[in-house]
This record gives C-alpha cells, sequence and structure tokens, in this order.
C-alpha cells in the first residue's frame, strides 16, 4: 500500500537496500535473542518486496497478459534455487575459516551485499508506471493506457484506509487467500526441508546437497514458464491453477514412499516444486483480475499476508509431525491435502470467473512494446 503511494521507484529500492543490509548482518549473530531480532527486522523489511511487484505488473499489463509476465518474474524463485544452493554450499564450504570467519557468515556477507546494491540500481533506472518511463514514445504510452482503461494509476487519490476497508470486508479476498495459502504450502516446505530430505537420502556433503537442490528447481523454473504461457494462450486460469496444484500435492505426497531411490525421490521433488511454483503465477493472474481497481494494493496485501502464514505453518506443522513420529510421512500427507483442497476449492468455487479484458489492439504490436 505504501508502494501504491509513493511510487515502485522509491520503495522497491528501500527494500532491496534495508533487505540486503540486514542479510548481511546476520553473519555477526552470536545469540539466540540477536537470531530472533535480527530475522524478524529481515521480515519486516522485504515483507512489502512481492505483492509490491505483483501490484506494479498490474500497472503494465493487462489481466490476460499477466500469467507471463507474472512468470517470468516468479521464475526467480525457481533459479534462485538453481543457483543459491550450490553457490550456498560452495560458499559454506570453502570460505570456511577465512579471516576467522565461518562459511556460514560468509554466506550471508556475500548473499546480503548484492541485494543492497540492486537497490541503488533501482532507484536508478526504475519508472513508477508508462506515463513516466522515458524509454517509451507518447505513442507506446497511449498503447499500453489502450490496455489498462479500468486499472487505477499510482498515487491514485483513494484513501487508504478506505480501500483496505473494502478489500477487508470482501469475502473473495478471503478465498483467494486460502488458494494461494494451498500453492504456497507445498513450496515452502519443500525449499524448507528438501536439504534435509536429501541429506535422508545418503547425501553428506554440503556442497553435494546444494547442487542435487538445484535439479528441483532447474525443471520448476522450466515448467512455470511454459505453464504460464499455455495458461495466457489458453485465455484459462481455474483449471491451470486447479491442475498444477494438485499435480504439486500429489508429488509431495509420493516423495513419502521413495526414500530407498534417491534420484527418484529427487524427480518426484522436483514434480511437487514445479507443480506448486506454476500454480503461483496463475493465480496471481486470477487474484489481480477479481480485485476492483480502487482496492488492488489493498486486496494484494491482504492475501499475500494472509497465504504466506503458509511459510511459518507448514514447515512448522512437518517439523512438529516430524518430531513425534520420526518420520516426515504425515506431514507430508497432511500439506499434500491442503494443496488438493485448494485445487478443489478453486474448481468449485462460483465467485471467482474470469474478467476479460481482450482489446482491439494488435497482440503483435502490444507485445513489442513489452518486449523492449
Amino acid at each position: 500500500m505504501i508502494l501504491h503511494k509513493v511510487g515502485a521507484r522509491i520503495w522497491i529500492a528501500r527494500i532491496m537496500i534495508t533487505w540486503g543490509v540486514i542479510s548481511a548482518a546476520m553473519m555477526f549473530v552470536t545469540t539466540p535473542t540477536m537470531f530472533y531480532v535480527l530475522r524478524f527486522l529481515l521480515g519486516i523489511a522485504e515483507a512489502g518486496f512481492f505483492p509490491g511487484i505483483i501490484l506494479y505488473l498490474t500497472y503494465w499489463y493487462p489481466s490476460h497478459r499477466r500469467g507471463r509476465t507474472t512468470t517470468f518474474f516468479m521464475t526467480a524463485i525457481a533459479l534462485s534455487g538453481v543457483i543459491g544452493g550450490p553457490l550456498s554450499g560452495w560458499m559454506m564450504q570453502s570460505f570456511d575459516g577465512r579471516n576467522g570467519w565461518s562459511g556460514w557468515q560468509w554466506m550471508f556477507l556475500l548473499e546480503g551485499l548484492p541485494s543492497a546494491f540492486l537497490g541503488f540500481v533501482v532507484y536508478a533506472c526504475l519508472s513508477n508506471s508508462p506515463e513516466e518511463a522515458k524509454w517509451l514514445s507518447e505513442d507506446e504510452k497511449r498503447m499500453i493506457c489502450v490496455e489498462l482503461p479500468t486499472q487505477a494509476a499510482p498515487h491514485a487519490s483513494t484513501p487508504a484506509l478506505e480501500a483496505a476497508g473494502a478489500a477487508l470486508r470482501d469475502p473473495k479476498v478471503y478465498l483467494l487467500s486460502f488458494l494461494y495459502f494451498a500453492a504456497v504450502c507445498g513450496g515452502t516446505t519443500l525449499s524448507f526441508w528438501m536439504p534435509t530430505m536429501i541429506q535422508s537420502l545418503g547425501a553428506k556433503n554440503m556442497q553435494i546437497i546444494g547442487l542435487i537442490s538445484a535439479v528441483p528447481y532447474a525443471f520448476a523454473a522450466l515448467a512455470m514458464i511454459l505453464y504460464g504461457r499455455h495458461s495466457d494462450k489458453r485465455a484459462e486460469r481455474r483449471w491451470h491453477y486447479a491442475v498444477a496444484v494438485a499435480i504439486g500435492g500429489v508429488g509431495l505426497a509420493l516423495t513419502s514412499w521413495t526414500g530407498a531411490y534417491m534420484w527418484l525421490s529427487v524427480g518426484l521433488i522436483a514434480i511437487a516444486i514445479a507443480g506448486s511454483v506454476s500454480a503461483l503465477p496463475v493465480f496471481w493472474a486470477v487474484a489481480t483480475a477479481q480485485l476492483s481497481p480502487q482496492s488492488t494494493a489493498a486486496g494484494i496485501a491482504i492475501i499475500t499476508s494472509l497465504g504466506n502464514l503458509a511459510g511459518l505453518a507448514c514447515p512448522y506443522v512437518l517439523g512438529v509431525i516430524k518430531q513425534s513420529t520420526g518420520s516426515l510421512t504425515g506431514g507430508l500427507f497432511l500439506i499434500a491435502g491442503v494443496m488438493l483442497a485448494g485445487a478443489f476449492v478453486m474448481i468449485g468455487s462460483g465467485s471467482i470467473r474470469p474478467r476479460a479484458d481482450h482489446r482491439s489492439l494488435p497482440v503483435g504490436k502490444m507485445s513489442d512494446v513489452s518486449a523492449r
């Protein structure tokens, strides 16, 4: 909501800089209290980034193009696993002991500072909206506005409390929050527990675990791009979401039966992650089309806040069940059940309907501008 008020350029830059600095500062943690305080501050610093980008994309793209564009943004989640897993393992092993620091300290430093640097790049380069983009001609700016006639412009005059109140009173926001929760549940569980799962399959070396972890994310990145493109091409969202999240849930459940076969388990983990992350851009194409222009920022904020509770609840519940039973099986089945429930709710809901906003503008011309 602050991004909607002050503009993406300032707010995303602020997020990136504070996020990177606090992340790097994690290297100085020596007590549990320091860890909790810095981790809490890190959460505050980065909380607005993801919903802010989702909102920002609505300033540039109509809903029938958002599956593809949101996919390209969210591919970074999968690619961060491809790059970050092996890189983190290499840093922790190769830098351990240098300058008297442990490998994990070097990892926080070397992975935090690039984020802060990119914050300054964002401030220098990002345009708040198509109207402010110096790299677009006046004709191209008008072309984009034709595609977005009902989209509320940044810095809209609707009072923040009024917009938030309207979003809080909308039952559809809570339905969408559950659907987002169901999709996030599988991805966050696997990102949290995958190193442990791979280690239990027989991999012991940190660098090897990092390299194996990259395989599912590489597969997921490719699947997400192709799936988002297919959803836009078919102009269909509900079944695309339901099929993806169901595949993710089934893949997650099956991993509990293949512990004796490492690469079969890794393959199922890849399918589970691919299903989970492929559902997310399709979901946001649905969600942003359902919200009114006046309540888009507040609605995205509420959906993200409630849905991201999956990042707390799902890994925690899985940990509690593992501690109680000595196995991940029960927890994996429970989380798979939540994901399947999301699929059934999406298909069965009569309140979620695609809102057409196709225009008479030739697709090729708009695609040229989008590509630029």
